[in-house]
């Protein structure tokens, strides 16, 4: 590939790329076009892979860079040629969260030997404003691939035992050689027949033919931490897809805060409006609102501004210990639209008092 196609161009990154977005560059592209990340291209995974190799490394880039192709790589990265895995597993190690393994291990025709873990799931979930104040539990029913209840996930039929995997010679790995880009490797990767366990049925569960897992709806229980925002993430490990042999993957579930019209959370405290007439701003007086703990009851002070805040202590949101934030009230004064001809009397002798 080199000298005939622009390793820029194959990562979509400037020339004056840095290391950095070099490194976030190949990420994404490896994420997408990976099968096992659900990309169908391998030809455009190889393509990535070997732009990055270059550019990743400050010899190969400057030589690549000056005369458009790397001597010492044979004229590209392809098979038979020198390839230096660490250069790979450095791409992942810049707080992605992201697993080397995970990218090469299928391609290399079962991995490095460790056990896959099962796929994670995300879903969506809706709660109201007070919910997210206050926390909540809730049930949801999903349809995934969970440990057989029959045989608690050994394959075998009730009454029945295990026996020596005969593919492995019972060791859960083989060694398997493979011809790829970078090309001829021995590998050690997981016993596809008994997935790593060493054992295999003599009789296979009917229930989940032996595999140790089945589709099935599993009701999983949520509980959604006090003062959660929208667009927050939550994990459960372990409640994601099953997988024979494997741990679990993890389910992680996004929230959606359904607003309430009449508060506004500002940190730990919460905000709202209080509409009040002209006469108890000027003499005071006692209103009802409504808190997230029912109803409440604010003193107007008399002579109280259009806009000024009034505090409700404890009304907030929890912060944990038992302690809480407070409500803070927003005064907004009302006049009247129309005034009959007893309150205008009144008014103007209010203005000749000089009120």
């Amino acid at each position: 590939m080199a000298g005939k196609k622009d390793y820029y161009e194959v990562l979509g990154i400037d020339k004056k790329a840095s290391k950095e977005e070099i490194k976030k560059a190949f990420h994404k592209l490896a994420h997408k076009y990976h099968p096992d990340k659900g990309g169908t291209d391998t030809e455009k995974f190889k393509e990535v892979s070997e732009a990055y190799s270059i550019l990743s490394d400050d010899k190969k880039r400057a030589e690549y860079d000056s005369y458009g192709r790397v001597f010492g790589a044979g004229g590209g990265a392809g098979p038979g040629a020198d390839f230096d895995f660490s250069q790979f597993q450095d791409a992942f190690q810049g707080g992605f969260g992201f697993d080397f393994a995970d990218v090469f291990s299928d391609f290399f025709a079962g991995g490095t030997g460790r056990q896959r873990r099962g796929r994670d799931i995300s879903i969506d979930l809706e709660i109201s404003f007070k919910e997210s104040i206050f926390g909540t539990k809730r049930k949801v029913l999903l349809a995934k691939t969970a440990a057989c209840d029959v045989c608690k996930g050994s394959g075998a039929a009730p009454g029945t035992s295990l026996e020596t995997c005969k593919h492995c010679n019972g060791k859960g790995s083989v060694h398997e050689t493979t011809n790829s880009f970078f090309g001829s490797i021995t590998m050690q990767s997981t016993c596809r027949v008994c997935h790593g366990k060493g054992k295999v049925p003599k009789e296979r569960c009917p229930t989940c033919r032996g595999e140790g897992v089945y589709k099935k709806q599993e009701e999983i229980e949520i509980g959604v931490p006090s003062g959660i925002e929208g667009g927050e993430m939550i994990r459960l490990q372990g409640a994601g897809e099953a997988v024979a042999g494997a741990p679990s993957g993890d389910l992680y579930v996004k929230v959606h805060v359904t607003p309430d019209p009449r508060f506004k959370k500002e940190g730990a405290n919460l905000a709202t409006e209080l509409s009040i007439k002209l006469s108890d701003a000027l003499l005071g007086g006692d209103y009802k609102i409504t808190s997230l703990d029912g109803e409440e009851t604010v003193s107007i002070p008399a002579g109280v501004s259009h806009g000024e805040t009034l505090r409700l202590a404890g009304k907030g949101v929890p912060v944990g210990r038992g302690k809480r934030g407070d409500l803070f009230v927003r005064v907004k004064i009302t006049l009247p639209q129309k005034l009959s001809r007893s309150a205008k009397t009144l008014i103007e002798k209010l203005r000749e008092e000089g009120i």
